[in-house]
């Protein structure tokens, strides 16, 4: 493994373990600001694999799915949020 995949993926791993609070807490960034991360996140992820950097490819995928995740407790929580306003119950 070359030294500059390696420091690819501990950066990677870094964003990853800051992002751990956003997830664990009520407080989310905006749903663009999580797709918009996410979607370049696997831009970078499918860019190192197509460059043979599967350790950085995987940590850059992992970096997409926390930024999956706190898109979808966003649209949760507007969903929940829409639902209180209107009474409508959420599944």
């Amino acid at each position: 493994m070359h030294w500059q995949q390696t420091i690819l993926a501990i950066g990677q791993v870094v964003f990853i373990i800051a992002l751990l609070p956003s997830v664990f807490s009520n407080d989310k960034p905006e749903i663009w600001t999580s797709i918009i991360t996410g979607s370049v996140a696997l831009s970078i992820a499918i860019t190192y694999t197509t460059m043979s950097l599967p350790v950085a490819a995987v940590s850059a995928f992992f970096n997409f799915v926390f930024w999956a995740i706190l898109a979808t407790q966003k649209h949760r929580q507007m969903r929940t949020k829409k639902a209180r306003v209107t009474g409508k119950q959420v599944r």
